[in-house]
């Protein structure tokens, strides 16, 4: 069974039906609401999954077996979310009466089996990813740029970590940071002048060659700089990141100023992916 993983967003596909999951206590925890979604197809899971809990624990007097962390929600920000490890998930499954269950529990096991997989061999994580963006449709050569910009980004998230950068919004507004001094522009900014949605598409899924390397540029620059400086805390790291996007908007204007074309550009991949989701179903149709 064909299983997709989306490494910014943490979401897996079963059936066609994304679940949210968080690696936390060194190991996978899935969103319960998500995964009774996927089991019951019913139109108030978040209900479903309230009657599941009174019965099968709240009137028996059981331990919880699911923990609340966080987890993005529809509107974009991180929401309490209730949420189990692989063991109880099979637990949950076994309770609720479903033609997917077994076809589930097999997935599941496979998902978990490749996360154990990729600590012990990164490389297979890697592999994944760039079979993930071919099934999509994308160019090789774009797809070796993107994975690359994939272990820059965590190298510099990583950096941010270990400085006392911790929080979403810090993170946030540090790339926001590189990006407006790299190419003159927020996140959200260049994802409106590319026409995406706000909520469900990645932004450096749909740059070009060039603001792909750029975006390396500005982040290595500053992930180099801030170890450097020995940057301490959020203020001295907004610094550095501003310093990495500039060294990456001079690049930018070097560039235009040869070529005469603007390396910002409005383009994007909807529709290569639009025309996979076509082929997709006209294959499920034959």
């Amino acid at each position: 069974m064909a299983e997709k993983m989306d490494k910014d967003k943490a979401l897996v596909v079963f059936q066609d039906k994304k679940i949210r999951r968080i690696w936390y206590n060194n190991e996978w925890f899935y969103s319960i609401v998500d995964i009774v979604q996927v089991l019951t197809d019913s139109p108030t899971p978040r209900q479903y999954w309230g009657k599941v809990k009174d019965r099968e624990f709240i009137q028996l007097e059981l331990s919880p077996i699911w923990v609340q962390l966080k987890l993005p929600a529809e509107d974009g920000k991180l929401r309490e979310t209730d949420c189990a490890n692989t063991k109880n998930i099979f637990r949950l499954v076994q309770s609720m009466p479903s033609k997917k269950a077994e076809p589930f529990k097999q997935w599941l096991a496979q998902v978990g089996y490749e996360r154990v997989q990729e600590i012990e061999n990164p490389e297979l994580a890697q592999d994944r990813v760039k079979e993930y963006y071919e099934l999509k449709g994308y160019p090789k050569d774009w797809i070796d740029k993107r994975i690359r910009g994939i272990a820059i980004r965590q190298e510099l998230t990583d950096e941010w970590k270990g400085r006392g950068v911790i929080e979403e919004k810090d993170f946030a507004i540090l790339t926001n940071e590189i990006s407006k001094a790299t190419f003159g522009k927020t996140v959200l900014e260049y994802k409106e002048f590319k026409g995406l949605k706000k909520k469900n598409q990645n932004l450096r899924d749909h740059m070009t060659d060039w603001e792909l390397i750029l975006t390396m540029v500005g982040e290595k620059a500053t992930t180099d700089i801030t170890t450097a400086k020995d940057a301490k805390g959020f203020d001295e790291c907004k610094d550095s990141a501003n310093e990495g996007g500039q060294i990456a908007a001079n690049t930018r204007k070097e560039l235009e100023q040869k070529t005469g074309k603007s390396i910002v550009s409005s383009g994007n991949f909807l529709g290569i992916t639009k025309k996979h989701v076509r082929i997709v179903r006209n294959k499920k149709q034959q």
